[in-house]
């Protein structure tokens, strides 16, 4: 399945949040505990795992003071950390296991408590933001157990969680997936894009437009394009509504959680979230679960509506770029899903003009969208339509967040030894990124157990990672095949000449 497995009923898997200037006083320890999973832990075991962070944190910090604390590698477990935000981590605690599935690269774990945060602030604002307005904890708290519960349930299968294994290495979370566009096609993306910006009157929208799981125009900067991407992959496009869950093959759905979201017995509610204000720009009383499941809709009209926000309530996001809060409108059209985003400013008379704008959308745009959908559906070549014959290959763009790889089906008939040997690989880039702590190139190949080649290059931002399984191949023949990689389908850009 290309996941390693944790028994979420067991010691394998644990993911806390907390914060470093809180419960500083004896007797006041829980206050700095923000959120814990497996949520029905006690509150000792609960301390002594933050407790350990803390002080793994605070010892690392004497010999680098500047440089966060990445990762402890443990006899029995790997401890990864992220700061969030200054002073507030998030640390997962993963058991080593023996099984060969359960092989991850660190760098892989980081992102996807980086993904969680920044999901999270997307919909509700920064941790510090609502630690500032409910000092006690009881609103952050109220929003991070069903938020990171939700999240979690993508990543479980019956009661085992599924975490990124060696199997996912030819994948980029954190990053996009563009569709390339023919001349004519992009000339018409861009007119529609124009009518969109304009649905507002006088301020401007911004936009983001998918086909199928992949991205086809935004006017947002790159990471607001990537936090809104995910979560439209996760939850919007046509994929997500069909199945009822994520597309994405390292997400997958099962049996949910422990429905902690809603009657968590957690001593770390300590207010009823019935009397907390949502802290997501709405003042009703409840909190708000963006990532639940089966709760978007098309309707009649084709946009796609939902309760979550409450009844007849607009969604609305922040984007960090612009400090903005704003009103998510999306837009279906067969495979081609629109995101409309319109600054909550320009709404002064609540859903009526939230009414207008998908008035002027179906009214301006409807055949500028079915124009589109048409000449993208008449180029689309499929889930394979960017395999490339004989190479199996990951192309990421750091400085755009902008990634390409070969399709999963393809990426699946590789070896076990080859997977392998590209984890291998990417761990070494990783740990030589992460020490120099400065763009430089490089290149690094190994070989397989099964004489297959892996085969790394990177150059100015940018990222290839090749694997190539032809027994006979030499260096010189792998490297030259790289080589006709980079010159016919990334400008030369990884040429070694």
């Amino acid at each position: 399945m290309g996941m390693a497995s944790m028994n979420s009923s067991g010691e394998s898997l644990k993911l806390c949040v907390f914060d470093l200037r809180r419960g500083q006083n004896e007797g006041q320890e829980l206050d700095k505990i923000l959120f814990f999973y497996p949520p029905d832990v006690t509150f000792s075991t609960q301390l002594s795992v933050i407790g350990l962070s803390e002080g793994l944190i605070t010892f690392t910090r004497l010999f680098s003071p500047e440089a966060a604390c990445e990762v402890i590698e443990a006899e029995r477990h790997s401890h990864v950390f992220h700061e969030a935000e200054p002073d507030i981590w998030m640390v997962m605690v993963v058991e080593k296991n023996k099984e060969i599935e359960a092989i991850w690269r660190v760098d892989a774990l980081q992102k996807v408590l980086k993904e969680v945060h920044s999901l999270f602030v997307m919909f509700h604002g920064s941790i510090r933001s609502l630690l500032d307005k409910e000092p006690s904890g009881g609103l952050i708290r109220s929003h991070f157990y069903p938020f990171i519960t939700d999240y979690l349930n993508d990543l479980s299968v019956g009661k085992k969680l599924q975490l990124p294994s060696f199997r996912e290495t030819l994948k980029e979370r954190g990053t996009v997936q563009m569709l390339t566009l023919a001349r004519d096609a992009a000339l018409e993306v861009q007119s529609l894009v124009g009518v969109l910006d304009s649905c507002a009157g006088t301020l401007r929208c911004h936009s983001v437009i998918l086909f199928h799981d992949l991205l086809v125009s935004t006017t947002l900067s790159p990471d607001d394009t990537v936090d809104l991407f995910t979560f439209s992959v996760m939850r919007l496009t046509s994929n997500a509504l069909s199945s009822g869950t994520s597309s994405w093959s390292y997400l997958r759905k099962g049996t949910s959680l422990s429905q902690t979201s809603s009657k968590s017995t957690s001593p770390q509610l300590l207010v009823s979230s019935d009397s907390l204000p949502s802290g997501n720009g709405h003042d009703a009383g409840r909190v708000i679960r963006p990532l639940q499941h089966n709760k978007w809709i098309k309707g009649k009209d084709g946009f796609l509506v939902t309760d979550i926000w409450g009844k007849d309530a607009t969604p609305t996001i922040w984007l960090h770029q612009r400090q903005e809060r704003v009103h998510l409108l999306a837009y279906q059209q067969k495979c081609l899903t629109l995101v409309l985003l319109v600054p909550t400013e320009a709404i002064v008379n609540g859903e009526l003009d939230i009414s207008f704008v998908k008035h002027q959308v179906i009214e301006n745009a409807t055949a500028k969208i079915l124009k589109v959908e048409e000449k993208l559906s008449k180029g689309w070549g499929g889930e394979n339509a960017y395999h490339v014959s004989g190479y199996r290959y990951l192309l990421v763009d750091n400085d755009m967040e902008v990634s390409r790889a070969s399709p999963s089906g393809k990426v699946a008939t590789l070896a076990k030894e080859t997977l392998l040997a590209v984890n291998k690989l990417r761990e070494t880039v990783d740990t030589e990124k992460s020490r120099t702590k400065e763009e430089k190139d490089m290149e690094i190949c190994i070989r397989a157990k099964n004489n297959a080649w892996a085969i790394a290059r990177v150059t100015r931002g940018k990222e290839l990672y090749m694997a190539l399984e032809k027994a006979s191949d030499t260096l010189l023949d792998a490297t030259d095949s790289v080589q006709s990689f980079s010159n016919r389908y990334c400008n030369g850009t990884f040429s070694m000449d």
